[in-house]
Formats: structure tokens, C-alpha cells, sequence
């Protein structure tokens, strides 16, 4: 596969509904081995992260009341903020060059985050919204 008709898969995937990956490893099993290439694709790259996680959950299981196991937990979760606000914090760059959108962000932030609105409302009102300013900026009549 070149890397043109990778990237026009990869397109593709992203317009289709679910995880990208997932879309994208059914099209390329599909592409090379047919039928069995699209079923086999996602349950391999699928089957690692399940036995990871399903034997996690039996250690969670059978140590997870222990204070040492408790004190993972809490670090894990630690991490895992840190990594949010660092991806938060690299999306929040890319917002610099386009700075109209930046009260759009705040926004659904504060809509979400502060207010408790259901983020469907939230997510369609800041479409129409940014839509119409889009629309608006470009001199349509």
C-alpha cells in the first residue's frame, strides 16, 4: 500500500463511524485477504489490549483491597491527568494561530465542566454557533 492509498483510507476511516484504527484495520484486512482479512484485522489488534486488561482486572480482583495496590491506583490516575492536561495543553497551542475559536473552547469548557449542561447541547449549540461565524467571516450573503 503506498502511502497515498494509505492516507486516502485513513481519511475514510475518520469520516466512518467508530475508532479510527479499528475502521482502518478492517480496510486494510479487507484490501488484502477479503472477508476473513476484515473480521481477522480488528481481533488481533484488539485481542493484546483485552488479555491486558481482563488480567488486570483479575489482579484488581484479587489485590485491589490492599493499601499497597490502592496507592497504585491513585498513582496511575495521577498520571493519567497529567497526560490530559498535556495533550490539553498541545491541542491548546494549535488554538493560537486560530484565536476565534478560543471563547468557543472556553465555552463548552465552562458548559460542560462548570454548568453540568448535557454535552449533545452543548456540542450542537457551539456548532451552530461557530458555523454561522464561519459562514459570516466568508461574506456570504
Amino acid at each position: 500500500m503506498t502511502a497515498e492509498e494509505f492516507n486516502a483510507q485513513l481519511g475514510l476511516c475518520q469520516f466512518l463511524p467508530g475508532p479510527n484504527v479499528v475502521n482502518l484495520a478492517v480496510v486494510v484486512g479487507k484490501r488484502y485477504h477479503g472477508l476473513a482479512g476484515a473480521i481477522l484485522a480488528p481481533l488481533g489488534l484488539l485481542a493484546g489490549p483485552l488479555a491486558i486488561v481482563l488480567l488486570l482486572a483479575m489482579v484488581y480482583d484479587a489485590y485491589g483491597q490492599l493499601p499497597v495496590a490502592q496507592s497504585v491506583l491513585r498513582g496511575v490516575a495521577a498520571v493519567g491527568a497529567g497526560l490530559l492536561f498535556a495533550m490539553a495543553w498541545r491541542m491548546a497551542g494549535a488554538l493560537k494561530e486560530k484565536r476565534l475559536f478560543l471563547p468557543f473552547t472556553v465555552l463548552v469548557v465552562v458548559g460542560i465542566a462548570w454548568l453540568r449542561w448535557p454535552m449533545l447541547w452543548v456540542m450542537l449549540s457551539g456548532l451552530c454557533l461557530s458555523g454561522g461565524l464561519a459562514y459570516w467571516r466568508l461574506g456570504r450573503p
